[in-house]
């Protein structure tokens, strides 16, 4: 295990009936509040109003950015930042999934930073001051909500980007189960797909000697197996959606990949098919992920893969490559049991067009050719895309 530092300091409100206890939180910053929320979801299940009721009753001033796309624009950020500036916001409240607190991250650097919004995402760290940042999530998915990172994308020039900044963790965020209930099934499903990932990813490092971070993401890995069926069957069972959110939360607030190292290989691929193709990413990270256990399974990682196997999904097969086999085998009916689409052209990339330009942009935006679990180069990268086009099987 390597050396870290765990130091996450967002105070979790967690359960129903929350809300009243949001003034008091925003009076901590002061009473200009850039409220910031996507395409109207919040206003159709009631949730806006609540919120409203809240801010109007405790005398805040409320700026309203609406219209945040589900990959975050970098045009949203720069018209967030010029609010901030103009209005003097002294706090930002995203109400949202996680596009929606990435993009309030990053307009609460880019408000207090002289750099042009894309630079400050090209940068990959921003070690600036940003505007305190409160969030109130509708999304059991990214993990936003008690992390540093937020993800941008720029169709002009066809990247989406990963950037990290210490100011940018949320000061508080509530996470109320029941605003999950009104998720389409195909949105749950693929929040699901990405709490998942973020688990897989850490969970397959060089790393040695991680038994404790390996175990927890094998424990949270099963408890959205065991509870995203009862979710997408009875969108209203409160536990099951508890349990998804929560899971949501650990799987990328540190707790299981701090003291282990090593580049996410299937987010950096994924990254390019939703810069080019504007897919959902929790979409495209299940239609990879079973491609790129395949790929890197070898002698050396079936024994790590076996594990998964044998801890995640309960398989008893002795001989470690066979039981890698089946358990990856598993994660991709598992996916396909949710209704998820399995292959790129169920979401709309019919053909390899851009397979080239994307792995080389994979590979020169991360660090996967010299630093992941199993180096990528960029036939890796065009390869992993080819198997995604056609359906798979692994026994």
């Amino acid at each position: 295990m390597n050396n870290f530092t765990f130091h996450v300091t967002t105070d979790i409100r967690f359960g129903k009936d929350r809300l009243n206890e949001l003034p008091e939180v925003l009076n901590t910053f002061g009473k200009n509040v850039l409220l910031v929320y996507g395409g109207g979801s919040i206003k159709k299940n009631g949730l806006y109003d609540a919120v409203m009721a809240q801010l109007t009753a405790n005398g805040n001033q409320v700026t309203e950015l609406t219209g945040v796309d589900p990959n975050p624009r970098i045009e949203t950020v720069r018209q967030g930042a010029a609010l901030c500036r103009s209005e003097k916001i002294d706090v930002i409240l995203a109400v949202g999934g996680g596009s929606v607190i990435d993009c309030s991250k990053v307009i609460a650097g880019a408000a207090c930073s002289e750099q042009e919004p894309w630079d400050l995402v090209l940068s990959r760290s921003y070690q600036g001051p940003a505007i305190p940042l409160v969030t109130i999530l509708t999304l059991a998915a990214t993990g936003s909500e008690m992390n540093r990172g937020a993800v941008i994308s720029n169709l002009e020039t066809k990247q989406k980007l990963g950037v990290h900044g210490p100011e940018f963790l949320p000061k508080v965020s509530f996470l109320d189960p029941t605003t999950t209930f009104s998720v389409s099934r195909y949105q749950t499903a693929a929040g699901s797909a990405d709490i998942m990932s973020h688990l897989i990813e850490n969970y397959f490092s060089k790393t040695e000697g991680t038994d404790v971070q390996d175990g927890v993401a094998e424990g949270l890995l099963k408890a959205v197996i065991k509870n995203l069926p009862i979710a997408l069957n009875a969108p209203t069972d409160y536990d099951a959606r508890a349990n998804l959110m929560w899971a949501s939360t650990l799987a990328l607030n540190g707790l299981t990949g701090s003291g282990k190292g090593g580049a996410w290989s299937c987010h950096a691929m994924e990254h390019e098919l939703s810069a080019f193709y504007d897919i959902t990413h929790g979409i495209g990270l299940a239609i990879l992920t079973p491609r790129w256990m395949l790929h890197v399974l070898n002698e050396e990682t079936a024994p790590k893969f076996a594990r998964f196997a044998r801890e995640v999904f309960g398989v008893q097969e002795a001989v470690p490559e066979l039981a890698a086999r089946m358990g990856i085998q598993k994660l991709y009916d598992f996916f396909a049991s949710c209704d998820i689409p399995m292959t790129l052209p169920e979401v709309g990339i019919a053909d390899d067009t851009h397979f080239a330009e994307m792995a080389a942009q994979a590979v020169q935006f991360s660090s996967i050719a010299t630093n992941a679990y199993v180096p990528l180069q960029e036939e890796d990268v065009i390869a992993i895309y080819q198997d995604s086009l056609t359906p798979s099987t692994y026994l």
